[in-house]
């Protein structure tokens, strides 16, 4: 019986035209818009804007217990946009900062591959996902225990250069769209496109990759195991097909 003291932390269901919403439209149109004296100002502007994804951040950590490495860099970054702003630091720090969150990211990764706990087994091939525990079963009667891992690897190395790509990717926008001064209202507005561009241009083909990456995981499991993906899903997932 539980006890009627005990805490629980609610399921957490992804809603992305709600984080769209939040952390790109929304602040986009607000430094894009209202940076101009006229309306709130550009150090008004650039603290309100950057305040939404900053609180939807924060409200996902404390309210789904989200607490990661990754969470924790999303949070970071929009923390030193808004001092770069605020300090009216030289713009090319903007765009050091754009490239170095992805790239401590993707290093992560690579470094990971040396632990016993590879960010590529914790995010795609984890027990929420597929049903690890038969996988393994059935690797191991067929003695491609080995044949897996060193996929496994391999996939961590795809994971690690999306990562790269979108370093590269935000540096290139960062120097090409944020060019005035920080502190004015072009560097607020110029701040607002980039994030709008870089929706399209670089976080919808990284999640392209990131779905290429598991379907080459995927792919891999049939093919050493003979499994259908509906006979690999986890429990708690079949069970809603």
């Amino acid at each position: 019986m539980t006890s009627p003291n005990t805490t629980s932390v609610p399921d957490h269901k992804p809603r992305p035209w709600v984080d769209l919403l939040v952390s790109i439209i929304i602040p986009s149109v607000i430094l894009m818009k209202f940076s101009g004296d006229q309306y709130l100002g550009s150090v008004n502007a650039l603290i309100l804007g950057l305040a939404f994804p900053l609180s939807w951040g924060l409200f996902e950590l404390i309210r789904y217990g989200k607490k990661n490495f990754i969470a924790l860099l999303g949070l970071v970054s929009v923390a030193l946009t808004g001092g770069i702003g605020l300090l009216e630091l030289d713009a090319g720090w903007l765009a050091v900062k754009e490239a170095a969150i992805p790239a401590i990211i993707g290093l992560a990764v690579l470094v990971s591959t040396r632990t016993k706990y590879p960010l590529v087994r914790t995010l795609l091939y984890n027990p929420n996902v597929l049903d690890v525990g038969k996988i393994h079963g059935a690797l191991e009667e067929k003695d491609c225990v080995g044949q897996f891992e060193e996929r496994l690897l391999k996939a961590s190395y795809f994971f690690a250069g999306t990562f790269l790509f979108s370093s590269i990717m935000n540096y290139v926008l960062a120097r090409w769209i944020v060019v005035s001064p920080s502190g004015t209202q072009a560097f607020n507005e110029e701040l607002g496109r980039m994030t709008l561009v870089s929706y399209p241009m670089i976080a919808i083909p990284s999640m392209v990759m990131m779905m290429l990456i598991f379907y080459y995981l995927w792919r891999t499991i049939r093919r050493l195991t003979g499994f259908t993906l509906e006979e690999v899903m986890a429990p708690h997932l079949a069970e809603k097909e």
